[in-house]
């Protein structure tokens, strides 16, 4: 998949089939609105293309208004996104930068120079709530009617559901808020996962006995917070078991090396001796979140961390246990 920010690139493709939409969490509503773009792209002989935007619109408001409680808890990073829509058979993704003069441009600005000028679209694919332009002001039929005069096909696709339960971001975020695990598994099509490179931090696990695995995620309101039983993917040929704290670390020192920044940090219970003490740091590894143990805890020393991570290490082995 070709990735672009900003369509003002040789390598863009001249015309496309095009869906519009953040994809935060890319669920399995997305997921089939997707393999319908790919269809049409097909028949007409184009490329498929995703538009997407960073930072998410809200966010953007958020800031500019200094109102953080209207951002939304995000999901996914950036680069899971992007791995979730290649493998979904997109071939080109063009992200936008959400910025003052995207979130002024109006519906038929919108249209007239990203639409057409800058993506040549041939066809539009949106989702059945689908806004866009200044004060969110365009909408289906303000789309489907320039469409007509412009020349490019305009479709919707309804709400995606399974078991009767809406498929959206917004349940797949309301479901990591409650650690309902089962439930995003099964909104997403897969178990939720988050990737990246392994980073050096402060070493204190191995210290203490649990050497760990750190990435960050990289927005500073995950959707989903707390002590996991999870599943590592990319130190070798087969999934290891461990167990991970993602958030932003309350345990010790809120003034330590990770500045308040979110971080996923793993340990697992089979290290690869292969890997050495220091293998793991500079790869890619996709940690996948299965089941939630607790909410993050404050511990009031080393010897209380220590006892409190003993613990989380015994309920998540139990858990493992119990699926066999």
């Amino acid at each position: 998949m070709n990735v672009f920010r900003g369509f003002h690139h040789p390598g863009v493709a001249p015309a496309c089939a095009l869906t519009i939409g953040n994809f935060d969490g890319v669920h399995r509503g997305h997921r089939a609105m997707l393999a319908l773009l790919r269809s049409e792209a097909q028949q007409r002989g184009v490329p498929s293309c995703v538009l997407t935007f960073e930072p998410h619109p809200r966010d953007y408001f958020a800031a500019l208004y200094k109102k953080p409680d209207i951002a939304p808890a995000r999901v996914g990073t950036l680069r899971d996104k992007l791995e979730d829509l290649a493998q979904c058979g997109v071939d080109q993704t063009v992200i936008l930068p959400f910025d003052a003069r995207l979130a002024a441009q109006t519906p038929q600005a919108f249209i007239d120079k990203v639409l057409v000028a800058g993506l040549g679209a041939r066809y539009v694919l949106v989702g059945d709530d689908f806004r866009f332009g200044a004060q969110r002001a365009g909408d289906y039929a303000l789309l489907d009617a320039a469409g007509d005069l412009q020349g490019f096909d305009v479709a919707r696709m309804n709400s995606y559901e399974v078991h009767g339960l809406r498929v959206s971001s917004s349940a797949v975020r309301e479901a990591l808020g409650q650690g309902r695990m089962r439930d995003v598994a099964r909104l997403l099509g897969r178990p939720y996962c988050i990737s990246g490179h392994v980073l050096h931090g402060r070493k204190l696990g191995r210290t203490l006995g649990f050497k760990t695995l750190n990435l960050r995620f990289a927005h500073w309101k995950p959707a989903a917070s707390g002590i996991f039983a999870v599943q590592v993917h990319g130190l070798t040929h087969r999934p290891i078991p461990g167990v991970a704290n993602l958030g932003v670390r309350p345990s010790l020192d809120p003034d330590d090396v990770n500045g308040g920044r979110v971080l996923l940090e793993t340990h697992c219970f089979d290290w690869p001796s292969a890997l050495g003490a220091e293998g793991a740091y500079g790869r890619i590894i996709r940690v996948e979140l299965l089941h939630k143990l607790h909410d993050e805890r404050k511990y009031d020393g080393l010897d209380a961390l220590t006892q409190g991570i003993r613990q989380d290490c015994e309920d998540a082995l139990a858990w493992f246990a119990a699926r066999i």
